[in-house]
C-alpha cells in the first residue's frame, strides 16, 4: 500500500494547475474591490482566504475514493437534521431564519450552503454505483434522484430562502440533464412544471417574493436603481475611487457582497465588468469540458458539472439580478462577493475535484467497496 506521502505526491502531480490559475485574477480584483469599499472587510476576506486554503489542501489529501460509500449518508443526513434544525430553533436576521448559532461563540453557520456539497456528493456515488444506460436513466432512478435534491430544496424553501433553494433545484437537475435521463421524463416534467406554474405563484411564494418578481418585470426597487446608477455612470473604462460616488457615498446597498458587480461596473466600467464575465466563461468551461471527456470516471464527472453549473447559476443570476433582469435574491457572485461560507464551500468542492482527477486512473485507489479498504 502506497504511503500517505506517496499518495499526496500523485496528488499534486495529476494536480490541474490551470483551474487554479484562471481563479487567480477573480481573487485579485474581488481583494482590490473590497478593500477600496472597506479596508476591515478585506481584513476579514483574508481570513477567509487562509480558512478555505486549509479546507482546501485538507480536500485535496482526503481518500475520498475510498471513504465515501460511508461518507456520503452521514454528510447528506447531517446536513438534513441541520436544515430540520434551522426551521426549529434557527436564528431570524432580516427577516429570513437561516442560520444556526454556534453556543458560546456568538458566530452562525448557513446549513443550506452545506447542503451543496452533500447533494453533488450524494449524486456523484448514486451515479458512479449505478451507472446510466445509453438511452439514459428511467422513472425509478430518476424519483430516487429527485428525492434526493427535492428534501433539501424544500426545508431550504421554507426558510424562506428561495434563491438558493433554487440554486441547488438547477445545479441538482443540471447534473442529470448532462449525465442522462430519457427525454420523456424531461417532457412530462417540462409540462407538469408549465401547468403548475400559476398556481405555485399564486399559492407558493410570499407577498415579498412576488414583489420581487414584479419589481424585476416592471419597476425596479432602490436596490436595482442605485446599481444601474453606478453601472451607467461608469461608461466604458469606469472612473477613479473618489469619483465613484454611488459606492463611497452609501448609495449603493450591500456594496461589497451581493452587489459588488455593480461597484466593479462604476470603478472599472463596461470593460471590467466584460472581462471578469469572460474569465467566468472560460472557468465555467472549463470545468464542463473536464466533465464531459469520454475517459472521465463518473464521480469526477458529477463534480466537474456540478461546479460548472453552480458558477453558471451563481453567476448569471447575480449579474441579471443587478441589472433588473431577474429578481433580487441573496446570491453572491461566486469567489468573488465578500463572505465567508460559500467561499469556503466553493474551495472544498475544488479540492474534492482536484482529488478526484489525481486519482482517476488509480485503480488500487479508486474503489468505493468496504474490503478495499480492508485490504
Amino acid at each position: 500500500m502506497l504511503s500517505w506521502l506517496n499518495l499526496n505526491e500523485r496528488v499534486f502531480k495529476h494536480f490541474n494547475y490551470l483551474l487554479m490559475i484562471q481563479l487567480l485574477p477573480i481573487f485579485f480584483l474581488s481583494s482590490w474591490l473590497i478593500y477600496e469599499i472597506n479596508p476591515e472587510l478585506f481584513k476579514k476576506q483574508m481570513i477567509y482566504y487562509v480558512v478555505a486554503l486549509i479546507a482546501f489542501l485538507i480536500s485535496v489529501v482526503m481518500p475520498w475514493r475510498l471513504i465515501l460509500w460511508w461518507l456520503m449518508p452521514v454528510l447528506y443526513g447531517f446536513n438534513i437534521l441541520l436544515l430540520i434544525a434551522v426551521d426549529m430553533f434557527g436564528k431570524t436576521i432580516l427577516g429570513a431564519q437561516r442560520w444556526l448559532e454556534i453556543p458560546g461563540t456568538g458566530m452562525t453557520i448557513q446549513p443550506s450552503e452545506f447542503i451543496k456539497v452533500s447533494v453533488i456528493m450524494a449524486l456523484a456515488y448514486i451515479i458512479r454505483k449505478n451507472p446510466p444506460p445509453k438511452e439514459g436513466y428511467g422513472i425509478k432512478m430518476f424519483i430516487i434522484f429527485a428525492a434526493i435534491i427535492l428534501l433539501p430544496f424544500v426545508l431550504i424553501a421554507k426558510e424562506p430562502d428561495l434563491g438558493t433553494a433554487m440554486v441547488l433545484l438547477i445545479v441538482g437537475f443540471g447534473i442529470l440533464f448532462v449525465i442522462g435521463i430519457k427525454k420523456q421524463i424531461w417532457i412530462w416534467l417540462s409540462a407538469m412544471i408549465l401547468l403548475s406554474a400559476p398556481l405555485m405563484y399564486t399559492y407558493g411564494l410570499k407577498a415579498y417574493q412576488k414583489q420581487r418578481i414584479h419589481d424585476a418585470i416592471s419597476h425596479p426597487s432602490y436596490h436595482v436603481k442605485q446599481a444601474l446608477i453606478a453601472i451607467g455612470s461608469g461608461g466604458i473604462t469606469g472612473k477613479s475611487k473618489e469619483d465613484s460616488t454611488q459606492t463611497q457615498m452609501k448609495f449603493l446597498p450591500i456594496s461589497s457582497s451581493d452587489f459588488i458587480f455593480a461597484y466593479l461596473g462604476e470603478r472599472l466600467g463596461f470593460l471590467g465588468m466584460a472581462t471578469v464575465i469572460f474569465l467566468y466563461i472560460l472557468l465555467i468551461l472549463h470545468l464542463f469540458y473536464i466533465g464531459i471527456q469520454p475517459f472521465t470516471d463518473y464521480l469526477t464527472k458529477v463534480f466537474a458539472i456540478g461546479l460548472s453549473w453552480l458558477f453558471f447559476v451563481y453567476m448569471g443570476v447575480n449579474v441579471y439580478m443587478i441589472i433588473g433582469l431577474a429578481p433580487v435574491v441573496g446570491i453572491p457572485l461566486p469567489m468573488f462577493s465578500h463572505g465567508g461560507t460559500s467561499f469556503i464551500i466553493f474551495a472544498i468542492l475544488f479540492g474534492i475535484l482536484q482529488n478526484l482527477i489525481a486519482f482517476q486512473s488509480y485503480l488500487g485507489y479508486n474503489s468505493d467497496a468496504k474490503i478495499s479498504m480492508v485490504r
